[in-house]
Formats: structure tokens, sequence, C-alpha cells
């Protein structure tokens, strides 16, 4: 596996060597000063061109980077492209590294942004305003509004009345898919909140949480390992039920932080509910 020092001398020298190519930033975990180090740390790249087109679905260019174990471009499938006119190649490479590099055009630099974890690897035309020193203040979670807090409870016990309709019709994929992508999404950001009201919104999650373990209490991690859980309706049932729980924990917290009304009757009225759907039997003609 090549070395960091290494890679960032390909993806310079490359730059440096073609003269299409205009500046170089990086960005990502690997500008952080606080994120964790290790192997599977990626590099996020952007090349400033003059001109994408020559760039655009080109697999010959790309070769002097590696031998590939995969690609993917993205702007290449079937989304529309990018409004920006830039254009993505995402390279893992056989030896572990890879390389998500973006190609930019120089002329509309001022759609670009300037993310707090950027740094200037290259400037060739000396057009670009030096970034200050690289911190993750663009990633740290923000205080919710007395709206947004309001929304996220109704929204978590409002799809939970869905996962337990699809537990009690044997809907397992339904009832996991609501279950996941819409009541996890919920706690999660709850959990987010709950993290950054005790930190001074400080600290970063990560994403999808993958630092929830640094900055939990470990009661409440210890909480939400366990709703994760695999197929098996009951099981799923038991996670439904240590989700509301968790979420209540965590939300009482958040609006005593804010001074912000808790829907203690949706709550109670909704998990009385799915204790009672639980226990409804399958032959049932009506519901109460």
């Amino acid at each position: 596996m090549r070395s960091e020092q290494e890679m960032l001398d390909l993806i310079t020298g490359v730059a440096k060597e073609d003269a299409r190519i205009r500046a170089v930033i990086m960005n990502g975990s690997r500008t952080n000063p606080r994120a964790p180090r290790d192997i599977f740390q990626d590099y996020d790249i952007v090349y400033l061109v003059d001109d994408v087109t020559p760039f655009r679905c080109n697999l010959a260019w790309i070769e002097r980077f590696g031998e590939l174990m995969i690609l993917q471009m993205p702007d290449a499938m079937g989304d529309a492209p990018p409004a920006d006119g830039s254009f993505g190649y995402l390279m893992q490479f056989a030896d572990g590294n890879r390389i998500d590099l973006t190609v930019f055009p120089t002329d509309r630099l001022d759609e670009l942004g300037r993310d707090s974890l950027s740094l200037l690897l290259l400037d060739k035309d000396g057009v670009i305003e030096a970034y200050p020193p690289p911190t993750d203040s663009d990633y740290l979670p923000k205080p919710p509004t007395a709206k947004q807090f309001a929304d996220c409870c109704n929204e978590f016990w409002w799809v939970s009345t869905y996962v337990a309709k699809g537990l009690w019709r044997e809907e397992i994929t339904y009832a996991k898919a609501l279950q996941e992508q819409v009541v996890r999404e919920q706690l999660m950001l709850m959990l987010t909140w709950e993290i950054g009201a005790r930190t001074h919104f400080a600290c970063s999650t990560g994403k999808l949480g993958k630092y929830f373990q640094q900055h939990l209490d470990p009661e409440l991690w210890r909480l939400l390992l366990q709703t994760y859980a695999d197929a098996d309706p009951g099981h799923t049932w038991d996670a439904l039920f240590v989700m509301g729980a968790l979420f209540r924990r965590a939300a009482l917290s958040v609006a005593e932080h804010f001074g912000y009304a808790y829907p203690h009757n949706d709550d109670a009225r909704v998990s009385a509910h799915l204790a009672h759907v639980r226990a409804l039997p399958q032959d049932a003609q009506t519901m109460y």
C-alpha cells in the first residue's frame, strides 16, 4: 500500500505535469486534525481545470494513478450531470488506497465554496485565496430550532405506528425499511442534538453517527446497540420499543436544555398503541 506521502506526491505530480490542471485542493478527513487516522481514509481531491470536457468519461488519463480495483463515475450514471459543470471519479485502487477526485472548471470557482476542511496543495496561477488552517467547523452539529425539535418528535412517533402495522401484517421488509430509514433517522438526529447540548455543539458526531460511542453516555450507547435487530419479528418489536425509550430519554434532555416542549401525550398514546398492536391476535377483525 502506497504511503500518504507517496499518494500526495502522485496527486500533485500529475497536476504539475498536466498543463490543463491549474490547481489542486484537498479536503475531507485527511485535512481534519481531529479525525482518527487509519488505512481506510481516502483522498478527497479537487482538480481545477480550464476545460472539464477532455477529462469527462476519459479513462485513459486516470491510469497514471495506479491499478484500479473498481471505479465509479457518478456523474456519468443515470442522474443529470452537476449544474456546476464538474465531473467526479471515485477510484478504489488495488493497493487499498482510494481517491475521490472532482474535476472542476476554473471559471466557476466561486461556486465551489470554501469548505472548512480545505487545504490548497497547488495553485499554478496564484488566483485562489489562501485557506485558513483546516478545522471541522462546517461539520459540527447545529442546535435545533423549536420547530425542528417538534418535527423530529412527530416524525419519530408517527412513523413508529407504520412499523407496528408492518409487523402485525408480517410484512417484515416493509417494517424494517421504515424502522431503519425513517424512525432511526429521527433517533440519530435527536441523539446528535443530545450530544451537542452537552458538548456546546463543539464536537463532530461523524457521518451516520460514527463517533457516537465517543460522546454518548455509556448507558445510552448500550441502548443504541440494542436497537439493531435482525429480521426476526420479535427481535424487531423489541428493538422498536428500545428505540422509543432511547428517543424519549434523549429528547427530554434536549427539551430541558433548550426549554422546548416535549409531546408527552403523543409519546404516551403511541407507546400504548404499539404495545396493543404487538399483542393483537393475527385474526383480529377490529383494532380496538
